[in-house]
């Protein structure tokens, strides 16, 4: 069947009387158009023939047919010809402008469907935008266009402005929006003017910046005048709002002719005025939070007033905490029941004024001791706000001050201090260097606990009331553990009023905040403080346990289980008999919910911890239901193992639980592996009378499937059980290891993936294997070496055997001389054994050096330094590794050959200092004391070497020289900071980045006042001492912050100033017929940015985060994609820890965001490496907008809008959504 014949038969439905045939034509020309879009393509009558009838059923008399119509001309507009589009766009435009009113809605109702589901890329969105935002703006210039006409063009200019941007903004543009909605500000309509200021402030950020000043000389400035009508003063006041929220870099330099007239506008008598000029205030606090500092005072003054504003209410403002008293309450209703007033709007004011408080908390978190001290004591008086819906936006102000304070409670109080309380006396300046948020909190808490619990105790208080009550309470416990201990009745009460209603849907998650709440009121106050009040409680409590709801039930095993550890140990007690009983009840059922499950076996094991007497004469039935084979386990595995880590259960449970675990051991799948693993260690060791003989003989075959190196978490955690075992039981575990495991084990020995904790379980095996048998260890050397000596050179690690060579010997040194022996030989100038062997060989005499003295055999130095002539890199680089250890067995013989090396030798200068470095690195800390002036002498001698690599391995040594004897060394190195050679200043500052990896304190006091002047090397001329300069920086901040913190206000400026592009330092090199740009300073930048990663987990509480996010923002457009990533990072972290800073700041960061998620521009030259860099940065990319997108919606309209378009995208929607819901 051909496409014209079925548009034929479409068009005939659409045109037949009855008017369920026009609806399903139009339904039916839908579902075509989306199975191909190409439908029209060559065929250009039948598309106007088929267009014309969508059209005129617009017209038709019947609804539903006109709504289907709209549907399909939002299809039809993404596929026809730009002519067609016009004649679309100039109809409907005819329609709209029309005075048949419901053929006016419509037509409006059918240009936004057209203007959301024009396709975001192509020509057929400019073309759409081109044509249709004059034709609307010329709407609006219409003195005859209705009202109601006017709204409906004001909502698609408002679609068009947000979904295209780029396509408005053009300067040519005629007429230009903004000096024609401006007049609509002063329309007679309300809803005209509420839906111009939002068009308005959309238009703002693309338009030119004269016609923004003229808007604000016209139509904000001279409204915001006193003399200026109310009505005038209202619409200036939401416009200015709007402006701030969508324009906040506009709008910042004004601000000084702006701010004073909103806060004078504050004093009318005019509520609505009023409630618009604090809603202005605090969207210019949130998007403009450096230039509004200066009128602070004024604005929390304004604040503070206007959250008591009530003036139906007779009560005195100045007893206002009286409201928060139970006794007052029924009175209070009275009143409210007398003196009601369906116009008083009064609480609109309270309530925008408790969110302009809001908006301070969160935007100045330096100002938290002042915020303590001003706004905390009238929040707390307003605590009994007679409108709920104030109430909770009090409590919610509390919640962010709690949250600001846990953040950033150790933040120094700022500079802008005085903008809340002006000049102080110099007493209170003394008096408030030694106050805290903390301090000031804790005064406080007695009255916001009695003020709040107050509220909470009334039988009339709604559940979602109760349920933000307790999110504070729980909150304040969160930040200042132990603080309710003094309203232990009131809780208890309060507590117990809550839980004996049974959860319905509606009061279940009030049921789950309780419980939440009760978990972490017994972990963090002290048993003394609730104990009399248990016997009111714990009977609900175990009626919660055992409620049909899950969630409910799980809650109420954890509130035990935190309960059990208040009290430990607990002798006897009723209810623990009781909750024993539910547990177990909850396990042996099989239609108990998981998460129930999960929380039952918690609780048993913390019965088993804390009051081991009381279950132990149980019937122990519950480890039946624990230690199943089927279902999910990794709970059961975890409970196991806490129970055996801190009860004394009895070795036949000990049996049962090893039996069980290596029942799973057997199962296929990886998942969980690791804690069964963590189990058998836990529960070996649990063994009162040591391990059954027949143990090791059945454990033993299951472990050894994990002896490869496909998972080297898994071989680790096999190698270490194996050598527990032969620790516990060498009888009967050696015999089973040397029959069937050794061989697979001198495979692992050297696989190069073999690192870090595996190979320091692989080390602890050999010298346990041999531990157990004094003999095996003259077979396992010889046998490591044949191995690594028969395997593939890119499957083999010499530096793993010789460690386990090294080890073995050190567990037997009996054979420590026939093993020097065997392998010394093979060094001599003589030998013609195989380079590989030669470099096997001098790891091994290395490792063995460390702790044999060699003097007696003084030729193997002499044969290592020989070595350092080799001619392949290995074999020096291994030479110079078996000198500098060889040097470690006896300092006074060896050293000095290598520093003379040093000093007088320039072609094996470098091989010597790695010789050093090795001394330097292993040698003990005592005998580095006694050799430490014969080695500072000679790296510094040779630290100017130009060579990048000799002054590096310098600086190491130097760096760990100074940690033996600080007082001595740290100033001799402060002294050459300012030396002339470049080269110098860059071995002293990275000699302290080595410092730091000794992370002890013991040095600190020295180097605490030292350590600013070797940073202040972050602006030294040379690039490379700056790049050295800052990654010294990020060593402080990861591992002694507290050198740092106090010093960040001078230290901050040079590290953001590196993270600029200079363009000095791009230079363009020619490749053939290529031009390739390279930035010099890219590593230096690079290191500034990972640096600012660092900060903001070592840091936080000492950022202005605002200048922060002002490097990190530039970062996410960075010329380089490592710097992408790094910028991503930040934000994802910043929106979990500081999401009010980083919202103010989203409008910046979108557009870069934007271009990212666009992927790779496709042209000749892209490869499939380059796609797949940019799909990479585009994840990351990725995962912080779906960190940001969890801020809050309507933060900020451009990115929310990005969000939405990244949820409709077929590429990026669904993994989105997935992170999104993590």
């Amino acid at each position: 069947m051909t496409k014209s014949y079925i548009m034929n038969s479409l068009i005939e439905k659409m045109q037949s009387p009855d008017q369920d045939f026009r609806f399903m034509g139009l339904n039916d020309l839908m579902t075509e158009i989306k199975q191909d879009q190409t439908c029209f393509l060559g065929d250009e009558a039948m598309e106007n023939k088929v267009l014309n009838q969508v059209l005129s059923l617009v017209e038709d008399k019947i609804s539903e047919v006109k709504n289907q119509a709209v549907k399909c001309l939002g299809q039809l507009i993404k596929i026809i010809r730009q002519t067609q589009m016009e004649t679309v766009v100039d109809k409907l435009i005819d329609f709209s402008g029309g005075k048949d009113e419901e053929l006016r809605d419509i037509s409006g109702l059918a240009l936004k469907t057209i203007t959301a589901e024009l396709p975001p890329d192509g020509k057929i969105a400019a073309s759409a935008c081109a044509k249709l935002t004059p034709k609307l703006l010329g709407q609006i210039q219409n003195p005859n266009t209705p009202p109601e006409a006017l709204v409906e063009i004001l909502s698609i200019l408002s679609i068009l402005i947000s979904r295209f941007p780029t396509h408005l903004s053009s300067a040519t543009l005629e007429p230009q929006p903004l000096p024609v909605l401006a007049p609509l500000l002063s329309h007679q309509r309300p809803v005209v003017r509420k839906r111009a200021i939002i068009t308005l402030s959309q238009f703002v950020p693309i338009s030119q910046p004269a016609l923004f000043t003229a808007l604000l000389e016209s139509s904000v400035i001279p409204f915001l005048d006193t003399s200026a009508s109310l009505e005038k003063q209202r619409t200036t006041a939401h416009l200015v709002a709007a402006v701030a929220r969508h324009s906040p870099l506009q709008l910042a330099p004004l601000l000084p002719n702006i701010v004073p007239g909103i806060l004078k506008a504050t004093q009318k008598d005019d509520e609505e005025l009023r409630e618009g000029c604090l809603q202005a205030l605090e969207a210019l606090l949130l998007r403009c939070p450096t230039e509004i500092a200066p009128y602070l005072q004024s604005i929390v003054t304004i604040g503070n007033n206007l959250i008591k504003y009530d003036p139906n209410y007779a009560g005195n403002d100045d007893g206002d905490e009286e409201m928060a008293d139970a006794e007052d309450e029924d009175e209070d209703a009275d009143l409210d029941d007398e003196y009601s007033d369906d116009e008083d709007t009064s609480y609109k004011i309270r309530r925008s004024a408790t969110k302009l408080l809001i908006a301070i908390i969160n935007t100045r978190p330096e100002l938290l001791i002042a915020i303590y001290k001003d706004v905390s004591p009238v929040l707390i008086s307003r605590f009994g706000d007679r409108e709920e819906t104030v109430r909770l936006e009090v409590w919610a102000a509390y919640v962010a001050l709690l949250n600001q304070t846990s953040v950033y409670g150790g933040l120094p109080q700022g500079k802008d201090i005085s903008a809340l309380h002006g000049k102080r006396k110099r007493d209170t300046e003394v008096m408030d260097v030694e106050e805290t948020p903390y301090t000031l909190l804790k005064a406080q808490v007695p009255a916001l606990s009695k003020a709040l619990l107050g509220q909470l105790k009334s039988t009339k208080t709604p559940p979602l009331t109760l349920q933000a009550g307790l999110g504070l309470l729980h909150a304040l416990l969160t930040v200042l553990p132990g603080s309710l201990s003094t309203q232990v009745p009131l809780i208890i009460s309060t507590s117990k009023s809550i839980l004996s209603q049974s959860p319905s849907t509606s009061t279940f998650t009030l049921h789950l905040a309780c419980l939440s709440f009760l978990a972490l009121f017994f972990a963090t106050h002290s048993p003394a403080a609730f104990v009399n009040g248990l016997p009111q409680l714990t009977p609900i409590l175990l009626k919660s346990a055992n409620e049909r709801h899950p969630r409910v039930a799980a809650e109420s095993f954890r509130v035990f289980s935190a309960l059990l550890h208040a009290l430990k140990p607990i002798k006897s007690s009723e209810w623990v008999d009781q909750i024993y009983e539910q547990g177990v009840s909850r396990l042996t059922s099989n239609d108990t919910d998981a998460e129930v499950k999960a929380c039952a076996e918690d609780c048993v094991a913390d019965l088993w911890i804390c009051a081991t007497d009381v279950v132990r004469g149980k019937n122990g039935k519950e480890w039946e239901s624990i230690c199943r084979t089927s279902g999910k386990t990794d709970n059961s595995v975890k409970v196991v193992i806490k129970v055996a880590r801190e009860a004394a259960v009895g070795d036949a449970w000990v049996d049962g639980c090893i039996q069980w675990a290596v029942g799973l051991l057997r199962k296929s799948n990886r998942a969980g592996k690791t804690d069964i693993f963590v189990a058998l260690d836990v529960l070996l060791r649990s063994y009162s009378v040591g391990i059954p003989s027949d143990l090791a003989p059945s454990l033993i075959p299951q472990v050894r499937a994990y002896l490869s190196t496909s998972d080297i978490s898994l071989l680790c955690q096999a190698l270490t059980i194996l050598a527990l075992l032969l620790e516990l039981s060498p009888s009967t575990t050696f015999p089973e290891i040397e029959r069937d495991l050794l061989p697979d084990i001198y495979r692992i020995a050297h696989s190069p993936l073999v690192t870090g904790a595996a190979l320091d379980a692989l080390l602890s095996f050999f010298s346990a294997l041999v531990q157990a048998d004094n003999q095996i260890a003259t077979h396992i050397v010889p046998n490591l070496v044949v191995t690594v000596e028969k395997a593939p050179k890119a499957d083999s690690s010499p530096a793993n055997v010789a460690k386990c060579v090294a080890q073995v010997v050190k567990s037997q040194q009996g054979v420590a001389a026939g093993t020097i022996a065997e392998y010394a030989k093979n060094l001599k100038p003589t030998s013609k054994a195989k380079p590989s062997l030669v470099v096997l060989s001098l790891l091994i005499v290395g490792e063995l050096g460390r702790f044999i003295d060699m003097s007696p055999q003084q030729e193997i130095f002499t044969y290592a330094i020989e070595h350092f002539a080799g001619d392949q890199e290995e074999l020096r680089a291994a030479a110079a590794f078996a000198a500098g250890n060889i040097a470690i067995g006896n300092l006074q013989q060896f050293l000095p050959a290598i520093v003379k090396m040093v000093q007088s030798d320039s072609k094996k200068r470098l091989l010597s200092l790695h010789a050093l470095k090795e001394v330097v690195t292993h040698c003990p800390q005592g005998q580095l004391e006694g050799v430490a002036d014969l080695l500072w002498v000679p790296l510094f001698e040779h630290s100017d070497n130009s060579e990048e690599t000799t002054r590096n391995v310098a600086a190491a040594c130097l760096g760990k020289l100074a940690t033996t004897h600080p007082s001595k060394y740290l100033p001799q190195l402060h002294a050459r900071i300012h030396d002339e050679n470049a080269a110098t200043r860059a071995t002293v500052v990275s000699a302290i980045r080595y410092t730091f990896a000794d992370t002890t304190q013991s040095y600190d006091e020295l180097l605490a006042p030292l350590l600013v002047d070797f940073l202040s090397l972050m602006l030294d001329q040379d690039l490379t001492v700056r790049r050295l300069a800052l990654s010294s920086l990020n060593s402080a901040a990861r591992t002694k912050p507290h050198l740092i913190r106090e010093h960040l206000a001078s230290l901050l400026p040079s590290l953001y100033k590196e993270t600029i592009i200079n363009p000095e330092l791009v230079r363009t090199v020619q490749m053939g017929p290529w031009t390739h740009k390279v930035d010099d300073g890219l590593e230096t930048r690079k290191t500034a940015y990972e640096t600012m990663y660092t900060m903001l987990d070592t840091c936080l509480t000492k950022l202005d985060l605002h200048a922060f996010l002002g490097r990190v923002i530039p970062g996410l457009s960075d010329d380089s994609d490592e710097i992408k990533v790094i910028s991503h990072m930040m934000l994802f972290r910043l929106a979990q820890v500081a999401p009010a800073a980083v919202s103010q700041r989203l409008d910046e960061a979108t557009p870069r965001l934007e271009k990212t998620m666009k992927g790779a521009t496709v042209t000749k030259d892209t490869v499939k490496q380059d796609l797949e860099r940019a799909a990479e940065l585009q994840r990351s990319a990725l995962r912080a907008v779906a960190a940001l997108s969890k801020i809050g919606a309507g933060v900020s309209p451009r990115f929310d809008a990005f969000v939405e378009d990244l949820k409709r995208t077929p590429a990026w929607g669904v993994e989105f959504k997935d992170l999104v819901g993590r």
